[in-house]
C-alpha cells in the first residue's frame, strides 16, 4: 500500500526564490517539489535542480511546461521546442510527469496536431505528459448585464474528451469552469496522472486558494483516488504572492495537512 506523494509546487512560493521553495518543502514535510520552467534560470537548469533536491532531500518529481501566457517567451517561441525540453529536463532530474497547457486558440498550427504531436512524444518518454485542464475566459459586457464566455483554448479547454493517455486535474480550474472536481475525476478514470490540489469558489478569477476554503469537492476527490486507479502524485498549487510570510507558510502548513488527512492508502 502506498500514499500518493504530496508536492509543493514553487508557483505556491512565488515570487520567493526557487531554492526558498526546496526549503520549504523539506522544512513543511512535503514530499517533493513540482517545478514550473520560469524566467528564473535554474528552474530550467537540470545540475542545479538536482543540487537543490539533493541539499534538501526533497526531489524533483514534476515539472510544469512553460506554456502559460506568462512564460510564452520562456524557452524560445517553438511551442513544441518548449515540451521537448520540459520532457528532456523531466528525464534528467527524475521526474515522473510533464504538466502541460493545451494550446491557446491563436497558437492555430500548434493546436491542429496538439492531440497526436501529445501522443507521439508520449510513445517516446516514460514521463507522463498530463495536459491539463483549463476554463474558458470570461468577462463582463461594457453594460454589466452579462458574462461573456471565450473559448481561449484549441482543440479545448476540457480534456475528458480528447484522447490524452495522461491528464492533470486542476480543481481551481474545474472551479472556474462550473465543473465539479470529483465528476470530472470519475470521468477520466484510470487517465487522471496528476492533481493539482487547490480550491475555487466558482468565481470567473482563478483563485488557486488553499483546499477546503472553496467550494469545490477536495476531500472527496482525495477519497475517490483508489477507485479511480490513481498512481501518480499530488501538487500543492496555491496562490499566496500577496499574502504575509506567516500567512503564506499557514496557507502551505494547511494544504499539506489536508492532503495527509483525506487521502487513503492506494493498492
Amino acid at each position: 500500500m502506498r500514499v500518493p506523494p504530496i508536492l509543493l509546487s514553487t508557483s505556491s512560493c512565488y515570487p520567493s526564490s526557487t531554492e526558498s521553495c526546496f526549503a520549504d518543502a523539506a522544512r513543511l514535510g512535503y514530499d517533493g517539489v513540482e517545478v514550473m520552467v520560469w524566467k528564473w534560470p535554474e528552474t530550467r537548469d537540470a545540475r542545479r535542480l538536482s543540487e537543490l533536491a539533493e541539499t534538501y532531500g526533497v526531489p524533483v518529481m514534476s515539472i510544469h511546461s512553460p506554456t502559460l501566457l506568462l512564460t510564452q517567451r520562456v524557452w524560445g517561441t517553438d511551442p513544441w521546442g518548449k515540451i521537448d525540453r520540459s520532457v528532456e529536463l523531466a528525464e534528467a532530474v527524475g521526474a515522473e510527469a510533464v504538466v502541460v497547457h493545451p494550446p491557446f486558440r491563436w497558437q492555430r498550427d500548434y493546436a491542429a496536431g496538439f492531440v497526436e504531436g501529445i501522443a507521439r512524444r508520449q510513445a517516446a518518454t516514460e514521463v507522463k505528459l498530463a495536459v491539463e485542464n483549463m476554463f474558458p475566459w470570461k468577462a463582463r459586457a461594457k453594460d454589466g448585464s452579462r458574462t461573456k464566455e471565450r473559448h481561449a483554448y484549441l482543440p479545448h479547454w476540457d480534456p475528458v474528451g480528447l484522447g490524452y493517455e495522461h491528464v492533470t486535474l486542476d480543481l481551481s480550474h474545474a472551479g472556474v469552469a462550473g465543473q465539479d472536481s470529483l465528476e470530472v475525476a470519475r470521468r477520466l478514470g484510470g487517465r487522471l496522472a496528476h492533481l493539482h490540489l487547490t480550491d475555487s469558489t466558482g468565481s470567473n478569477r482563478d483563485e488557486h486558494l488553499a483546499p477546503g476554503r472553496g467550494s469545490q469537492p477536495c476531500e472527496e476527490v482525495l477519497r475517490a483516488l483508489p477507485e479511480l486507479g490513481f498512481t501518480g502524485s499530488i501538487a500543492v498549487e496555491v496562490t499566496t504572492r500577496k499574502m504575509k510570510p506567516d500567512e503564506r507558510e499557514a496557507a502551505l502548513v494547511e494544504s499539506l495537512a489536508f492532503a495527509r488527512e483525506h487521502l487513503p492508502s492506494l493498492a
